[in-house]
């Protein structure tokens, strides 16, 4: 999976020149993160990295280019997300 998460991380930052490749690091993993906790939570059994990869790279051709404006509005990844590298 590691291999993939830098692969999403390039197509990320493809979609959207605002992400320093921190950033896109930090939105791909908690993307990946989020969806595996919303899958288990939802009671689907886990159907394996194809599918996570699938999900992920729907939302980066959907959202992508936009995905830095939402740290703003959400205080849960604001934090994370901020103006200021780490």
């Amino acid at each position: 999976m590691k291999e993939t998460i830098e692969e999403l991380i390039a197509e990320l930052r493809d979609k959207n020149q605002n992400l320093s490749e921190e950033k896109a690091r930090v939105w791909i993993e908690l993307l990946v993160s989020d969806f595996e906790a919303s899958y288990a939570k939802a009671g689907y059994d886990y159907q394996g990295s194809a599918v996570v990869e699938k999900v992920i790279r729907q939302w980066i051709q959907s959202y992508g280019d936009k995905i830095h404006e939402f740290a703003s509005s959400n205080p849960k990844y604001a934090h994370l997300l901020s103006e200021q590298e780490n």
